[in-house]
């Protein structure tokens, strides 16, 4: 077997190299070099603490400190040379600390574990995607925001079971989504609070004999606190479930929406249009616009619900602290974060893209007897009858209209008093997709006073 420099950091307990299958199943440098930045950052931090703390002497944290920035700067200007023979992204960036700066680089590691380092670099990973993917949703909203502002009187049709329900407004549709993806931001601002945390300085499990200042490290990286127990620290990995939950329900939220624009797109209900910029065509069929963007976000849900199942399955029979287990949970959140991104950023760019038909929205509202409850509303307001009858006597109605092929409101006045004796030619004023929609003015309802108060609301909690 060859030898090669991990053994060498493993220490004095190993004196020959893994096997080259070893190797490649333990090494995780292919994915978690995107740590980088975090990494650096926690060692900046731990090293300047351990000189105030006296455990390592100023000119040795200055050195590393130096050694650090070097190793930041040639990452990020590509002339890094990754070692899958050094495992991982802390042995790389330790290993050419050694070439830059000799035996001091050895001091850097005192009183940590590359156990509470990796959750410390992850933790900072994780909550730096969700302050960008809470951006993006912001975003998103926005662009939801402008589509319900042009459409506060324009009226389409409700579904409930796909079919015709009752009358809403385009704008309360899509404010429909805005208070889905506010509780997504919500949750990922509550996600982010909770894990903000810090591992560092747990050490491999059980904490450290040298005099550290954990409040200084985590305070240094924009931690509320340390973590109060080294064994959970350096275990724990809810963070990184949680925030796969979130994503997931996003990605749920997303996907619902995509389904919508894939429907409301076709021929048959001609809603929406899209641009050339959000459409592809058809190899054979050239008179096809398909809404493939849409189509590709709906299927990033089971992506994302698949990188959830597999970290809950990874996580589930782990006894306490660390096990090696636990370096799948990167590639699953890293995909995700990235998915999550980008499906995001493509429905903004949907939203705002997309072109309502409106004339075609309000027809389709009408069909299908959509303003039956506001006649069974009347009844009840008007005639004091109670729900139950009403909701009978209107149904009757439908049905007479039905065998007719007409539609309620061009049902004779001696045919719908035939079903109810108190009814007047006043009734019919109630039976307009316009009267539908500005009745139904109760908070959270689709009427345009109450959609403009939550589109304000909205306006100013996103400013």
């Amino acid at each position: 077997m060859k030898k090669n420099s991990s053994s060498e950091i493993w220490g004095g307990r190993f004196s020959e190299a893994p096997e080259d299958i070893m190797q490649a199943v333990n090494a995780s440098i292919d994915f978690d070099k995107r740590l980088y930045r975090e990494d650096i950052e926690g060692s900046l931090s731990h090293a300047a603490m351990l000189a105030r703390q006296g455990v390592i002497d100023d000119g040795d944290a200055e050195a590393i400190c130096e050694g650090l920035r070097q190793i930041a700067a040639e990452i990020e200007s590509g002339g890094f040379e990754f070692s899958s023979a050094l495992e991982d992204i802390h042995m790389n960036v330790e290993a050419r600390l050694r070439e830059i700066i000799g035996p001091a680089a050895g001091k850097l590691h005192t009183a940590r574990s590359r156990n509470d380092q990796v959750a410390t670099d992850f933790r900072l990973w994780v909550r730096n995607r969700i302050d960008r993917i809470s951006a993006k949703l912001e975003g998103l909203m926005l662009a939801h925001l402008d589509q319900a502002e042009w459409g506060i009187d324009r009226i389409m049709p409700g579904f409930t079971h796909l079919q015709n329900a009752q009358p809403v407004t385009w704008a309360h549709h899509m404010m429909a989504y805005v208070e889905m993806f506010g509780r997504d931001l919500s949750r990922f601002g509550d996600a982010r609070s909770r894990m903000n945390e810090s591992p560092l300085g747990a050490a491999a499990l059980a904490g450290t004999s040298f005099p550290i200042d954990r409040h200084v490290t985590a305070r240094d990286l924009g931690f509320d606190k340390p973590m109060a127990n080294s064994l959970d620290a350096v275990s724990d990995r809810d963070f990184a479930l949680e925030f796969l939950a979130a994503a997931s329900i996003c990605g749920v939220h997303l996907s619902r929406l995509a389904e919508e624009l894939v429907i409301w797109s076709s021929p048959q209900f001609g809603f929406i249009a899209f641009s050339d910029k959000f459409s592809t065509g058809s190899s054979i069929m050239p008179q096809k616009r398909n809404p493939d963007a849409a189509e590709l976000v709906r299927a990033k849900a089971g992506r994302l619900n698949g990188s959830l199942a597999a970290l809950l399955t990874v996580m589930k029979g782990l006894p306490l602290a660390y096990s090696k287990d636990m370096q799948e949970d990167k590639e699953q959140v890293f995909d995700s974060a990235d998915t999550l991104e980008l499906a995001i950023d493509a429905m903004r760019g949907m939203i705002a893209d997309l072109t309502p038909n409106p004339e075609r929205m309000r027809a389709a509202a009408a069909a299908g007897y959509s303003t039956a409850t506001d006649l069974a509303d009347w009844l009840v307001r008007e005639l004091s009858m109670s729900f139950r009858n009403a909701h009978r006597a209107t149904g009757q109605l439908v049905k007479m209209a039905e065998d007719a092929n007409v539609e309620l409101a061009d049902l004779s006045l001696a045919d719908m008093q035939s079903v109810c004796p108190g009814l007047v030619e006043d009734a019919r004023r109630v039976l307009t997709v316009e009267n539908s929609v500005e009745s139904r003015a109760s908070y959270g309802g689709t009427a345009p006073v109450q959609v403009r108060s939550q589109i304000k609301l909205w306006r100013s909690k996103l400013k």
